[in-house]
């Protein structure tokens, strides 16, 4: 796995453009016919991806760094998937996985396969004390919370899956959210949680269109231009907003103290620098 150690707000101040994306962005993260998996030292997370190729399944392995007989030994996992329909295998249980599905497997799963050719699936995982029975997630059945305006330019939609009144976990909180066509902004006012670090997937995002993605100290901020299927891993110090040059989409999954949605503290927009 690569190793992701993330610097202190000082440290931040003074990196180049090309070291603030090695730091904080993953970029070539879902590769067809391959498990791929990136460690971050805050909370001890783990993003990944598999994208099954033809018939065959991918199987999710332990990983040396784990020091684990099998990777949900000490884990749990959020499962999202951003492609065509595929199948999660987990202990020999099938769950049928459609576009914008969610799947969570909790701690002590032995064998987690995918396949489906045209699936994708993000995969985010965290450190588990205890367990929690493996539940699927569809679309259609997640909390569904319409924010924002077509005058401020952030109409959104925001789907929560596993959070402390819906898929229950040891401290993974998983969704996603949708920009309306015409609206471009995400998470404005921006906001940290120092009890909790925050990972974005961007997606659904053109070829020819851009997320800027906001990070760093509030008084200190500093910008990643974003591509379709990069990762953006936040720090609890750090905020984290966006805005596209067209509307877009993105997962976010939070590990840490706590499951408190709301749990955040704000920063107003005239306060940023």
């Amino acid at each position: 796995m690569k190793m992701y150690i993330m610097p202190d707000p000082e440290r931040t101040m003074g990196l180049s453009t090309a070291q603030l994306r090695q730091t904080f962005l993953i970029q070539d993260l879902f590769t067809p016919g391959q498990i791929a998996l990136n460690y971050c030292d805050v909370d001890r997370t783990i993003v990944g991806s598999a994208v099954p190729r033809g018939k065959e399944a991918l199987t999710l392995g332990t990983a040396d760094e784990l020091r684990a007989e099998f990777f949900l030994q000490r884990r749990e996992l959020g499962v999202l998937n951003i492609g065509g329909k595929g199948t999660v295998t987990a202990d020999g249980q099938n769950f049928e996985m459609d576009s914008l599905d969610c799947l969570y497997v909790g701690r002590g799963v032995k064998e987690v396969r995918f396949s489906g050719e045209g699936a994708a699936y993000y995969l985010v995982s965290y450190p588990a004390h205890a367990t929690y029975p493996t539940t699927q997630a569809k679309k259609a059945n997640a909390a569904a919370v319409p924010l924002g305006s077509e005058a401020t330019a952030n109409k959104r939609t925001i789907y929560k899956y596993i959070h402390a009144e819906g898929i229950k976990s040891c401290q993974l909180v998983m969704g996603f959210t949708q920009l309306e066509t015409g609206s471009v902004w995400n998470t404005m006012p921006a906001h940290t949680h120092a009890r909790r670090s925050e990972i974005y997937l961007y997606f659904n995002i053109k070829p020819d269109v851009r997320v800027m993605h906001f990070m760093g100290a509030p008084q200190e901020t500093r910008h990643l231009v974003v591509a379709d299927r990069q990762v953006v891993i936040s720090p609890s110090w750090s905020i984290h907003a966006g805005c596209g040059t067209s509307n877009y989409t993105f997962c976010w999954a939070m590990g840490g103290e706590n499951q408190a949605f709301d749990d955040m503290d704000a920063v107003k927009v005239a306060e940023l620098k």
